[in-house]
């Protein structure tokens, strides 16, 4: 895997060759940032934003992000295999200083942040066959944890139907391949 574009560009990452994980493929990446900068719906700048990675694995999000000028990105991740990579990604690439990783399922990592910390990207990336996180995306949208100026970005299969209507406004649904990828807020 490698970072596509900023100041990390061309800089490989490593990832956990397993069949219970699936990093965030290239073009689905590089979609998802052509969004971001590119689209009429969406009203943000990456440049100097607080980003949160849920189910971050290995942060291949969340440190294409940090390539792009973000602020600091905040990964969430509870897997110890992954984690073990996660950090050894950001210690090859001396990017600690604007990271922190929380080794947590997303429930307790809600209980132990900060409610000074604000938001301006929230990308979630759980296990495909897991729907636990509509319960979480309900507890994000009733916290403060989010500017008001924000986007969500959900990762998931192509195939699921998870009716995230009722819980937010979902601007824009794009399917590459396997993958599906719901923009939105709240």
């Amino acid at each position: 895997m490698r970072i596509i574009s900023g100041f990390l560009k061309g800089k490989k990452i490593d990832f956990l060759k397993s069949s219970t994980t699936r990093p965030l493929r290239d073009f689905v990446k590089e979609n998802i940032f052509n969004i971001i900068k590119h689209s009429n719906l969406i009203k943000l700048k990456l440049e100097n934003a607080n980003i949160l990675d849920l189910y971050s694995g290995i942060g291949s999000f969340g440190i294409e992000c940090i390539s792009r000028g973000v602020k600091k990105t905040t990964f969430v991740e509870n897997n110890n295999k992954v984690l073990i990579i996660l950090k050894k990604n950001l210690d090859n690439l001396k990017i600690e200083n604007q990271s922190e990783v929380f080794s947590a399922k997303v429930i307790a990592f809600f209980n132990r942040l900060n409610k000074e910390d604000k938001f301006e990207i929230i990308f979630f990336d759980p296990p495909f066959a897991e729907n636990f996180f509509i319960e979480e995306l309900k507890i994000i949208k009733n916290s403060t944890i989010y500017k008001k100026n924000h986007l969500i970005i959900i990762h998931r299969d192509a195939k699921s139907e998870d009716n995230l209507e009722k819980i937010m406004n979902v601007l824009l649904t794009r399917t590459y391949g396997r993958s599906k990828v719901i923009f939105g807020s709240f």
